[in-house]
């Protein structure tokens, strides 16, 4: 077995700083930019929180992967350092993403071509709930979705209201 690939390298190293921050290291991504490298480095929530990752945690765990990479140099030179969150464009194709979209805008695409659209308000192994507009409730096997995305809303309109009670 070879020397590990430095993507592998620097998940080893910042994995500690990552989990006792309580975030998921989503990916790590090592490229070459000219002269120098770039660690790409992407972070999220843990399944069970519903939410967006603020910035100021983004911060201070930056902080914190910085220090462990600075520590260890699994990158060789210079580098430069890129922590963010994973967009609303990100593909829900894992179950703690579906997880993760909880209370959000989904659209699912079947694998027989029928595509769904509503409010995601259940994802576990079996099934994924999702709430249409007016209310009513529909159950997915995930074994039936091909691909999943959330959708962007611009306004969240009185279901927030409702989803707190």
């Amino acid at each position: 077995m070879g020397t590990p690939a430095p993507a592998q390298k620097v998940r080893a190293v910042i994995e500690p700083a990552v989990r006792a921050a309580g975030l998921v290291l989503e990916d790590v991504v090592v490229a070459a930019a000219g002269r120098r490298t770039v660690v790409r480095i992407v972070l999220d929530l843990d399944d069970d929180a519903i939410g967006s990752l603020d910035l100021d945690t983004v911060g201070e765990v930056s902080r914190e992967i910085s220090a462990a990479l600075d520590a260890a140099e699994p990158v060789r030179g210079a580098y430069t350092l890129e922590v963010s969150t994973p967009g609303t464009d990100r593909p829900l194709t894992e179950l703690r993403h579906f997880r993760r979209a909880r209370t959000r805008l989904v659209r699912l695409v079947l694998k027989d071509g029928a595509v769904l659209e509503g409010r995601l308000v259940e994802a576990d192994a079996d099934a994924y709930v999702l709430r249409d507009s007016e209310g009513g409730e529909r159950s997915v096997d995930p074994a039936t979705v091909l691909r999943g995305h959330v959708e962007v809303e611009l306004t969240r309109g009185h279901d927030d209201e409702e989803e707190q009670d």
